[in-house]
């Protein structure tokens, strides 16, 4: 008996992980691109084409059957497969081979919602899903209904309250997926709320190797939670009285389209040999699969919440072009800002036919007080359950009981192994923020001994602290407040201290503010247009969870707390925010394009917090639209935008025309002769680097509010330039009407060249209005 089953294992592992014959030290993976699609060829035929291909520089026919990863149909006319360069280099030699480029994996993110929801405005009923919204916008849109949403990330916890199909009508007829059987997860495991569900692996194991099954779990199923996360954030049935670990941020939980159904596409995994789930690994072959599978299943949205640690070439960047294939389609594709804020040229996911995400605090907050032995109360902010007795503990920065190695550039971080226990036991250890992550500082201090944790802001995180729940009694404190506490532990005698516990509050005031982490502009890749487009809630946000892993996604480092909701922060919980209030006006406006959509988000995004004055960010400065794109997501108001800024496929083609990334990126078109300049893409906003003198751009919008109805031109701008429109005043007869204008941008006040700076912007706006329209967009201009 254990022999046949040793041997129906060995014959899975043949069947799932066919490349295993190819894979050695030279070997790399490749996508091959054929040029144009033969849609009337059904996907074994292509592979089979496909694999006649890799037997012109394979040595055996099994060899090329084996090195064969996948067949691209949906988006592109394509290959992966697991080549040695030589290999490489020959086939793309061969006729009928358009290009051969290597593969690159990427590290996401943060992989990179019971108060967001009502912070933006849309009243979800308390106890299920039909009841009327205050203003229409879930009524009108069936909270989602029917609407397709195709999440890349992690797979799925498809258990969770969140996904039940209570209710809900038969899967739609259009649908054309599958659930894919794996381990703990079979064709019956979907059900009407999630339609379906793929993985991917090739790519991955074409990497490293055969998954760890003690790591990861080879199906659609969620070890790490960030997928079942962001699933719930944009699609998860309405479930009261759930909580985080520790009783935090408790309430009614829902998505934002709470109707909507789901499809899971898992591509990212858990990165080998990493002590921590939370690092994790998404291979470009896999993602490029997953787009073409999305796109052929018949998704409508599509979420994803990863990218490169640096913005890339769309070229290279396979997201991109995965994407811009979906666009084709008409599929709306919202992806994340990344992490690495708040430094400039930060933000990632920059092609102008993405929905870029950046994050912001809600106005819900956790304090957690630290109350010094002077009888000082310092305010901090903790979602860490574990509660430090009544009495007050002495105070130590992290600086003063470290090993004597620790060098002076890593000195009073609480980095892996660098306290001293016998210096910590017993102790609260302030650590300084901005080296290595909290999560692991914390873990640091309570391995060594320590009794509390405090971690202090730097100047880059400002007043943005840090929530994590912790394993030992912990507080974050803003910038000043960390100059404070060094200040009274230098010259006080015997400091002294104790962290209260953490509580949630609400109405925090001034919010929204921009996180310190969201990913900054401007755009690295393309100057011409603003990079982030939006912000939306992505700090401390509560989703549904995973039932294998703790709230810290560390259970190789001991945490083995268990929670069926969790709290998260970054751009990957802003990013399906967003997905879901576009799943709401698609269903809505179910002819709209996606760039109508993306635009109607755009130009009603709200600039001003909930005390009138501008946004902020984790200083208390204005934010710019670098860190805040044309302002914070406002689904209501985007439900009925007035007008909108369509661009089409071709428009985008013909943009890459102009940056001579067509042939690059694989796009079978013929560019024109003369193409536009890529300034002239019809965006929402509008980017200018080093203007001297003035310049022009073309824009045109489409009527899609009253059918009669005139709209004024306003405009913003700093003393260093002018902002004008012709015509200024656009009146509509009937909607679906378009008309076009220029913008002409005059420099007025710019004393060059002392004041040369081309890496500063100036930042201004300007707007269509009509009687119950306001339609904005932002303007950023650097001088030469």
């Amino acid at each position: 008996m254990a022999t046949k089953r040793l041997m129906a294992a060995f014959v899975l592992l043949i069947f799932f992980f066919p490349m295993a014959f190819c894979i050695g030290n030279s070997n790399k993976n490749y996508i091959v691109d054929f040029g144009e699609q033969h849609k009337d060829v059904q996907l074994h035929e292509m592979e089979d084409i496909h694999r006649s291909y890799l037997r012109l520089v394979k040595e055996t026919d099994e060899e090329a059957e084996a090195c064969h990863l996948y067949s691209y149909k949906h988006s592109f006319n394509g290959l992966a497969a697991s080549l040695t360069p030589e290999e490489a280099s020959r086939l793309a030699r061969i006729k009928g081979v358009v290009s051969v480029r290597e593969s690159k994996g990427r590290k996401a993110y943060s992989l990179h919602t019971t108060r967001s929801w009502n912070f933006l405005d849309l009243k979800h009923p308390a106890n299920h899903d039909h009841d009327d919204d205050d203003d229409g916008i879930l009524s009108r849109a069936k909270y989602g209904q029917d609407i397709i949403v195709g999440i890349l990330d992690t797979g799925i916890w498809p258990e969770s309250k969140s996904f039940s199909d209570e209710g809900m009508d038969p899967v739609p007829a259009r649908w054309k997926g599958i659930c894919q059987n794996g381990t703990a997860f079979n064709a019956s495991t979907c059900n009407r709320k999630i339609i379906g569900a793929r993985y991917y692996l090739n790519g991955y194991q074409g990497t490293f190797g055969l998954l760890d099954e003690s790591q990861d779990i080879k199906s659609a199923r969620d070890k790490d939670g960030h997928g079942t996360h962001l699933a719930s954030i944009i699609a998860g049935r309405t479930v009261p009285n759930v909580r985080g670990y520790g009783g935090f941020a408790g309430g009614t939980a829902s998505g934002g389209a709470p109707m909507a159904r789901l499809a899971i596409y898992k591509v990212c995994w858990v990165w080998p040999g990493s002590s921590f789930e939370s690092g994790n690994h998404c291979d470009d072959l896999d993602i490029t699969k997953a787009f073409d599978d999305a796109i052929g299943d018949g998704v409508d949205v599509i979420s994803f919440s990863f990218g490169f640690d640096d913005a890339q070439n769309f070229v290279r960047d396979k997201s991109a072009i995965g994407s811009l294939h979906a666009l084709k389609k008409n599929i709306v594709v919202v992806s994340s800002a990344g992490n690495s804020g708040p430094d400039d040229q930060t933000v990632t996911n920059v092609a102008p036919w993405l929905i870029t995400v950046g994050a912001s605090h809600t106005d819900r907050t956790f304090p957690a007080p630290l109350v010094l032995a002077n009888g000082t109360k310092i305010q901090g902010q903790s979602i860490t359950p574990v509660q430090m007795d009544n009495s007050l503990h002495s105070l130590v920065l992290a600086s003063d009981v470290e090993k004597p190695t620790i060098s002076e550039t890593d000195s009073g971080y609480c980095l892996d192994g660098s306290l001293d226990s016998e210096k910590v036991k017993g102790k609260i250890v302030m650590c300084l923020r901005g080296k290595g992550s909290p999560l692991h500082q914390s873990l640091e201090v309570k391995n060594k001994g320590g009794l509390g944790f405090i971690l202090g802001n730097d100047p880059d995180h400002g007043n943005d602290v840090s929530c994590l729940p912790n394993q030992i009694p912990s507080t974050g404190v803003a910038f000043e407040d960390t100059k404070k506490l060094i200040h009274y532990i230098r010259t006080t005698k015997d400091p002294k201290a104790r962290i209260l516990p953490g509580r949630t509050s609400f109405n925090s005031k001034p919010a929204p503010t921009i996180t310190s982490f969201s990913g900054r502009g401007p755009n690295p890749i393309d100057p011409n247009f603003i990079k982030p487009d939006i912000i939306a809630p992505g700090s401390e946000i509560l989703g549904a969870w995973t039932d294998v892993d703790g709230p810290t996604r560390n259970s190789k480092g001991g945490d083995m707390r268990k929670t069926q909701y969790n709290i998260m922060s970054g751009t990957s919980v802003s990013t399906p925010h967003v997905a879901a209030a576009a799943v709401l006006i698609k269903a809505i406006h179910p002819t709209w394009s996606a760039s109508a959509i993306k635009s109607a988000l755009m130009t009603t995004a709200s600039t001003t917090d909930n005390i009138g004055n501008p946004i902020t960010d984790q200083d208390g400065k204005p934010a710019t639209p670098f860190e805040m794109g044309s302002g914070h997501l406002r689904p209501l108001k985007a439900a009925d935008p007035g007008l909108v800024y369509n661009a089409t496929y071709e428009d985008y083609v013909l943009y890459t025309c102009g940056l001579g990334l067509t042939h690059g990126m694989n796009i079978p078109y013929q560019c024109p002769a003369e193409v536009p300049e890529p300034v002239n893409l019809n965006y929402p906003s509008i980017q200018i680097s080093r203007l001297l003198g003035t310049k022009t751009v073309t824009r045109r919008v489409t009527n899609v509010g009253r059918s009669n109805s005139t709209y004024t031109f306003h405009s913003e701008a700093p003393k260093e330039y002018t902002i004008t429109a012709s015509p200024n005043v656009l009146v509509f007869d009937h909607i679906g009407q378009e008309l076009s204008f220029n913008i002409t941008i005059t420099v007025v006040s710019w004393n060059y060249p002392t004041q040369y700076d081309p890496d500063l912007y100036y930042f201004g706006s300007y707007a269509w209005t009509a009687k119950d329209h306001v339609v904005r967009s932002p303007v950023a201009v650097s001088f030469p």
